[in-house]
């Protein structure tokens, strides 16, 4: 997923819009965020002087920079960890805009010649480079988030991290399910946005047809559907983590078909400013965002976005690293830990959406609530009772070992083998439209 340089005013868009969703305000998840803040530095008080911090200098690398959502999420992660430790900005060095590729390796050995004893890179295709890396510079720790084989490769300095976004798409597709249910009670629902059996069309843009996405596209229906019982959804996939054109013209595409509400795990602003530019042209049509708050592009038709709270993993690696103990091999946590969230709910949502959403958290984290319930999904009409991952990083499932069944108890246990999405499985109701 090599990235491309925006236009300078497609890169004036994307800042503006990164700045301003950290500046909302009033917004349910920026007050838990603030909260956890407050927590923190309460806990620090209580613990008397600060820890020392000079033991630790953090090497990154980023596959985008702050113009791209996913990496300025954890940009901003980052920073806010560190300076929740009292760490210095020249204790971390950063790497921009590194492709999947060998470049990745030597970003890595440069980081390591600056003195970093920990590097960190954001992308899933940079593992490889991260495993060639560790394997040189064994008294270095090395961090590959989104990776999926640090628990199968067994080296003490790889290791692997992501979170369960998942939990906070499904909330997400809540927020679409009550707008909805609101739209079908009003009569605003077009008959050309139905299918033959009467099912509300929704559509999502998806980067890639892998786990991670599937795994959050699916989340993201259950989650609408759970609100709404008679759904369907279409995935055009853009083949690219970000492309702002590609992004655009995939979302225009699924309106064209009639789909109502479009979600996106895609990095970019394209989907939701196609779709307020469709709801300004008089369409009745929302969109769902990934990463960052898209108000500040899509006033009129953003509903939320799920978004992951890195400072959460990142306060937690730094510090343990600081401690001198050993990081997680597979770190993965969600709503109980307050690692995955929903930007603030947009103007157009339906009446009654703040209330659904804090019920369905509180599920979340209590654990009376599972995503991926067996009940509530089939696959070529059936419920499944077994399923095995891929727990080698060669895209194959781990059939017959028990160690990969992640179906479990009535539910798949996504993040729970490995830190990364394991949920691959294609299941009714959901029509990949261009998938390789």
């Amino acid at each position: 997923m090599i990235k491309k340089f925006l236009k300078k005013a497609m890169v004036l868009t994307m800042t503006a819009a990164m700045v301003l969703s950290l500046a909302a305000c009033g917004g349910k998840s920026n007050e838990k965020e603030e909260a956890q803040s407050e927590e923190a530095g309460d806990e620090a008080s209580d613990n008397g002087d600060a820890a020392d911090v000079s033991g630790i200098k953090v090497g990154v690398i980023l596959i985008g920079d702050e113009n791209e959502g996913y990496s300025f999420a954890h940009i901003d992660g980052i920073k806010t960890a560190a300076s929740e430790l009292g760490m210095a900005e020249d204790q971390i060095l950063w790497k921009y805009t590194v492709d999947e590729s060998a470049a990745c390796y030597d970003a890595a050995a440069d980081l390591v010649d600056s003195g970093c004893n920990l590097v960190i890179s954001n992308s899933y295709g940079h593992q490889s480079y991260m495993k060639q890396a560790a394997a040189e510079f064994t008294d270095v720790t090395f961090i590959s988030m989104t990776g999926d084989t640090a628990n199968q490769d067994k080296m003490a300095n790889f290791k692997n991290a992501f979170t369960k976004v998942f939990e906070s798409r499904y909330v997400s597709g809540v927020v679409a399910g009550m707008k909805l249910a609101e739209l079908e009670a009003d009569g605003k629902i077009a008959d050309s946005s139905k299918d033959a059996d009467g099912n509300i069309k929704i559509g999502y843009v998806g980067a890639y047809p892998y786990a991670e996405v599937v795994s959050g596209y699916t989340a993201f229906y259950l989650g609408a559907k759970s609100i709404v019982e008679n759904l369907v959804m279409e995935v055009q996939y853009t083949n690219s983590w970000f492309d702002i054109t590609a992004e655009g013209e995939a979302a225009k595409a699924l309106m064209a078909n009639g789909c109502v509400i479009i979600g996106q795990h895609a990095d970019s602003t394209g989907a939701p400013s196609a779709v307020q530019e469709a709801r300004e042209s008089g369409s009745e049509v929302y969109s769902v965002g990934y990463n960052v708050d898209m108000l500040s592009v899509a006033p009129d038709a953003a509903l939320t976005s799920a978004t992951n709270t890195w400072s959460v993993y990142y306060k937690y690696a730094f510090e343990t690293f600081l401690k001198g103990e050993d990081i997680a091999t597979d770190w993965a946590e969600g709503y109980s830990q307050g690692a995955v969230a929903i930007t603030t709910l947009g103007e157009a949502c339906a009446e009654g959406t703040d209330a659904k959403v804090a019920e369905v958290e509180a599920a979340l984290k209590d654990g009376s609530l599972h995503v991926f319930d067996t009940s509530k999904f089939t696959v070529e009409g059936a419920n499944i009772d077994s399923y095995y991952i891929d727990l080698n990083g060669d895209f194959s499932c781990d059939e017959g070992n028990e160690d990969a069944q992640a179906v479990k108890d009535g539910y798949f246990h996504e993040s729970e083998l490995r830190a990364a999405p394991g949920f691959s499985i294609r299941i009714d109701g959901i029509k990949e439209l261009n998938a390789n």
